[in-house]
């Protein structure tokens, strides 16, 4: 990614957000339900009991991203992106290594780390400083990547574990997480439009600043948050539960080659979704009800899974419509809480936002794998479809 002087600068950036999502996505997101499989195989260990590690990954997650702000206004972005770059790769180096399920628990610590802080909330705070107007596009073309992140890497995943096992893949992976991501943040994460002269959107000047809103008191007790806070901790729940299983449920009927591609086919629908709110979503339009009517795709496709009795036909245009969503639960928050929040109070109510979601979709590989134990491949589905509607109703309120 060349410079050229005088050039917008934000889009170099947005698109070193975009790599530095897709392996972040691809290992710590996408990731565990191929971990969930290569145990299982490789170990013996029953679905819940991997299920239970990533769990943790997700929750020990939530903790540290609530302090997100404060690491990056202490410590900078890019200090604090190269940390979790090395705890990312040496967390995955751990999950293929484990032999005990004790050992489980440090790499899932250190997965847990690295995802807090590449994850939504720090892929905002890379792209925000540079767009205001243009936003909603520049978060939807960074934010891709973490979709690019389940195309690209569980079908890779599947043939380096095939090709090589587990451990020798994960540290395949790690290695390559090292030397592309520790460069690209220095590059491209350490400096801000002033530095360039620039301003956001590439503009001629500022932007305009917003009617500034009455104070609200703390985010705890504003209504607003708490509806867009639990109306997306819910659909995240319900989507990290179904991915982690779907790879399992899918290779039932389709085979893991063939799961391997379906779960591209549903993560590269993401992209098209994504895209299409990020450049068509109208200025005026309420942020709230394109979430409302995301959450509605998403359970319709869950509900065709949890029917589909097999039938690949079934299988393969239930993935895809479920698919269609997923990028949109990672992107419509910000754009909702830019529209909803001071620009000052933005970077802490995302933050918020992702740790609330992260501390109760953490319990979805659990419960979804213990599902998928007990009652079979049509459980998890028809709980995703179920907690998708819950989300939707919540969502609309204010």
């Amino acid at each position: 990614m060349e410079y050229r002087q005088g050039a917008f600068f934000g889009w170099h950036v947005v698109a070193a957000a975009f790599l530095l999502a897709m392996f972040s996505w691809g290992i710590n997101f996408y990731g565990p339900s191929v971990y969930l499989h290569a145990l299982h195989a490789r170990e013996g260990w029953s679905t819940s009991l991997v299920s239970a590690a990533i769990t943790l990954h997700f929750l020990a997650s939530a903790v540290v991203v609530a302090g997100l702000p404060r690491l990056h206004r202490r410590h900078g972005l890019v200090t604090v992106t190269r940390a979790g770059v090395v705890a990312m790769a040496a967390g995955l180096a751990a999950w293929g290594a484990a032999t005990s399920p004790w050992q489980m628990v440090p790499a899932a610590l250190l997965t847990a780390a690295g995802w807090a802080v590449t994850s939504g909330a720090a892929i905002n705070a890379v792209v925000a400083p540079w767009f205001d107007r243009r936003r909603p596009a520049a978060l939807a073309m960074a934010y891709n990547g973490a979709s690019l992140g389940g195309v690209v890497f569980t079908p890779l995943w599947a043939a380096l574990i095939g090709g090589f096992g587990f451990a020798r893949a994960s540290l395949v992976v790690a290695a390559a997480t090292l030397l592309v991501l520790w460069p690209l943040a220095g590059r491209y994460f350490g400096r801000g439009p002033a530095a360039f002269g620039q301003y956001p959107d590439g503009a001629a000047e500022a932007p305009a600043p917003r009617p500034a809103l009455p104070p609200a008191g703390p985010l705890w007790r504003q209504p607003a948050f708490r509806s867009l806070s639990l109306a997306f901790a819910l659909g995240l729940t319900a989507q990290m539960g179904l991915l982690t299983t779907l790879f399992s449920i899918l290779a039932a009927s389709l085979g893991a080659a063939g799961a391997g591609l379906v779960m591209s086919l549903a993560t590269a629908c993401a992209v098209i979704g994504r895209t299409a709110v990020g450049t068509l979503l109208p200025p005026g339009f309420d942020r709230r009800r394109a979430g409302m009517l995301n959450f509605l795709m998403q359970a319709t496709g869950c509900a065709v899974l949890a029917l589909a009795g097999g039938v690949p036909g079934l299988l393969v245009g239930g993935a895809v419509l479920f698919g269609l969503g997923i990028g949109n639960l990672l992107s419509l928050p910000p754009l909702i809480a830019q529209a909803e929040w001071p620009p000052e109070e933005v970077a802490a109510v995302i933050a918020l936002v992702t740790a609330v979601n992260q501390a109760l979709y953490a319990f979805g590989p659990g419960l979804f794998g213990a599902a998928l134990d007990l009652l079979g491949g049509w459980a998890p589905p028809a709980a995703a479809c179920l907690l998708q509607l819950a989300a939707a109703g919540v969502l609309a309120r204010r």
